[in-house]
């Protein structure tokens, strides 16, 4: 799912990715566009077809590990970018991706479309809004009605000694989804109540891996991929529409999500796309950029990536509705508050958890 749940499935959809040491190879007049993701970037082979056809360009697709990851290998390589457009930079990361100057402006055609709430930067027109979702903690049901445990709601329960060893999280300082859990903590107890708050879930036996893969697909007890791994942990920072991911991937399908969402630890995520500064191909940059927000992709998205369109109208799939609808109350974080505090709160909770 956006960096996140099956990516497994983006397996076959006749994208092309390249190593994250290729250059992109194009140039200002080539036919061919290229794109850096994260490694959950996903569409419908028939859907980047119709783009390829209409704009004459061919896509190319670099997947660049963790958003966490991708953003700071785009910072670094940005005088010689390794693409056109970036897709995968959130709000947790956007202040950092702006202030060192990833991005060129440019104002897609149908932003108008998009809704208001999820234009952070409207006035330089940076980045463009593409897809939001929720940070929740999920749960593997089948543990919980084993061992005849009430699953957790909230962040104040994953500290309860109930719940001892049981949570796996993704690095703060690596991992979006990470990230988005650290700043939802920050956003329920305060500034100077989540160093607290975190010490305590130490102290609970918490478990850090690097990335969402890692955690969800290998950690995590209720997902398919960590049965097969045989994951020990049944909760997992991950999303709010990862238990339709289960249902939708599951042969035979099952008449229930396997998996739940503690509601009360929801933190709101919004993607962006943007033309990368020193892009060789600009012209074609732009054009991805305007299909990522036409109605075909953003339709196409939830079931590829389990994120919600951000343009209106577009339709969300019924699955998404009945078992993993957005949260009604996420927590949310003004972007100056986490650009001024982001990079000091992760040295925090670096030496809080990690040390």
């Amino acid at each position: 799912m956006h960096t996140r749940t099956l990516v497994a499935a983006a397996v076959g959809l006749g994208l092309v990715a390249l190593s994250a040491c290729s250059s992109t190879g194009t140039g200002a007049d080539s036919k061919t566009v290229t794109l850096v993701s994260h490694d959950s970037w996903a569409v419908s082979k028939n859907v980047l077809k119709d783009f390829e056809k209409q704009s004459g360009y061919r896509v190319r697709v670099l997947k660049d590990g963790d958003a966490g990851q991708a953003v700071n290998k785009a910072i670094l390589t940005k005088d010689n970018p390794q693409g056109d457009v970036f897709f995968g930079v959130d709000n947790t990361l956007l202040s950092r991706a702006l202030d060192n100057g990833l991005f060129q402006p440019y104002e897609a055609k149908g932003l108008g479309q998009v809704g208001a709430a999820y234009q952070l930067d409207a006035a330089k027109h940076r980045v463009t809004p593409i897809d939001y979702g929720d940070i929740c903690v999920n749960y593997d049901k089948a543990y919980f009605s084993r061992h005849q445990l009430t699953p957790p709601t909230s962040y104040a329960d994953l500290v309860k000694p109930q719940y001892k060893n049981l949570l796996v999280t993704e690095n703060a300082a690596t991992s979006s989804p990470g990230l988005g859990f650290l700043l939802g903590s920050a956003a329920r107890y305060g500034d100077g109540g989540w160093p607290d708050y975190w010490k305590k879930l130490k102290a609970n036996g918490v478990k850090v891996v690097d990335g969402w893969e890692q955690a969800y697909n290998e950690e995590f007890s209720g997902s398919a991929g960590g049965k097969k791994a045989k994951g020990d942990r049944p909760l997992v920072v991950s999303y709010a529409s990862s238990p339709p991911a289960e249902v939708i991937y599951a042969d035979p399908k099952p008449s229930t999500a396997p998996t739940g969402v503690a509601t009360g630890t929801c933190f709101r995520q919004i993607e962006f796309a943007g033309l990368l500064s020193n892009a060789g191909n600009t012209k074609g940059g732009k054009a991805l950029i305007d299909f990522l927000v036409s109605k075909e992709f953003q339709q196409d998205m939830p079931l590829n990536m389990f994120v919600y369109p951000v343009v209106k109208g577009a339709a969300v799939p019924a699955e998404f509705t009945e078992y993993g609808p957005a949260a009604q109350d996420p927590a949310t974080m003004a972007p100056d508050k986490i650009a001024a505090n982001r990079d000091q709160w992760v040295k925090t909770w670096t030496s809080l958890v990690l040390k």
